[in-house]
């Protein structure tokens, strides 16, 4: 409901600039990264997946009411890290848990299913954001709406079971640093190609202020982005159970290059038809990409590091996003739109070129 709304309540009625807004999600995204690495070793280390679920749903849905609240940028702020650290303490484990529910041939498959329906949800909320917006000319109630099926997602998750309920005694190598030589060379050379690609990587605000700018009205935009959800979510179970049947390196190196195209063309075109196409295009990169990101670490993961290793990627892909966010911010504030998109693109590109050699 509330992801496309928010770049446009900080810009329109808070009043920040791109900059401001760049910092904001870089900083979310930042702390949201370094808790995945944190949570991810404890989940390993004492065998539990549930607890780090669902409290990370909790300290979601209580951020949400928050932002209607706020007067400032600064309020915003304080809100999406709390948002974004519920998201660090729960992605990790949730992964590991959710491979552990399958076997090992449709590992990709139960990805692109757990995409599609994070996906579906990212499709249908902002389709009752423009329904809320129909009715009402404010923003900020909306906020506390939200509040509602957050908490509702809490108690799901409580229902939750943990695969692996007896907790373990700490072995030696489980001692909590971040040492790369725990790990596999393919999957440190993936972590690498995936980290270029995240310092390039900005947050979608910049895609949704972008087509905002370009002269859509608010319900445009937000239905754009219900329609790149709605690809996203359709393509994630194919893509994923493709990537059981095909090397799954193919398939990321192709959504990169789809990247670099929707990117260059984000760059320069106008008009709701041309952003309705790329908007679609860009749902297919996501699909490609996201799940089947994750089903590859898995296969180079050690069955018992496979939370570790999952957070640490989460970790590199964050920090590597807090940067990117804040430099694509500060080129489209100095340099203008077009060339924050062209510096993405160029990254998605040498990313997908280092994919192909995996």
């Amino acid at each position: 409901m509330l992801y496309p709304i928010t770049p446009i309540f900080l810009s329109s009625v808070l009043g920040a600039s791109m900059l401001q807004i760049g910092i904001i999600e870089g900083i979310a995204e930042g702390l949201a990264s370094l808790l995945k690495s944190t949570s991810g070793f404890w989940s390993d280390r004492i065998r539990s997946r549930k607890h780090f679920v669902w409290i990370g749903y909790l300290l979601t849905a209580i951020a949400k009411p928050i932002i209607g609240v706020s007067t400032s940028w600064t309020g915003v702020l304080t809100a999406r890290a709390l948002d974004r650290t519920g998201k660090g303490i729960r992605s990790a484990p949730r992964d590991a848990l959710l491979s552990e529910a399958v076997s090992p041939e449709n590992l990709g498959a139960a990805f692109g299913w757990h995409r599609a329906m994070d996906t579906l949800g990212a499709a249908v909320g902002p389709l009752i954001a423009i329904y809320f917006l129909g009715t009402h000319t404010e923003l900020r109630p909306i906020y506390y709406w939200a509040f509602i099926p957050g908490l509702i997602s809490v108690f799901i998750a409580l229902s939750i079971s943990d695969h692996h309920p007896n907790k373990l005694k700490p072995q030696a190598s489980q001692k909590f640093k971040f040492s790369l030589s725990l790990f596999s060379k393919k999957f440190r050379y993936y972590l690498g190609a995936w980290t270029l690609f995240s310092i390039t990587n900005s947050s979608d605000v910049f895609i949704l202020l972008k087509t905002k700018a370009s002269g859509l009205d608010l319900k445009a935009t937000i239905f754009l982005y219900c329609f790149y959800n709605l690809i996203y979510a359709l393509l994630s179970p194919f893509l994923g159970g493709l990537s059981d049947r095909i090397p799954r390196k193919w398939i990321m190196s192709g959504g990169l290059f789809i990247f670099a195209i929707t990117y260059f063309g984000f760059s320069f075109v106008h008009g709701f038809w041309s952003f309705f196409l790329l908007f679609g295009i860009y749902g297919i990169y996501m699909a490609a990409t996201d799940g089947v990101g994750k089903a590859l670490a898995v296969d180079l993961l050690p069955k018992d590091m496979k939370a570790t290793g999952l957070g640490l990627l989460g970790s590199f892909t964050g920090i590597a996003s807090f940067v990117a966010s804040i430099i694509a911010g500060g080129i489209w504030d100095y340099f203008g739109a077009a060339n924050s998109f062209y510096y993405s693109a160029a990254g998605a590109i040498l990313a997908a070129i280092m994919m192909i050699f995996l």
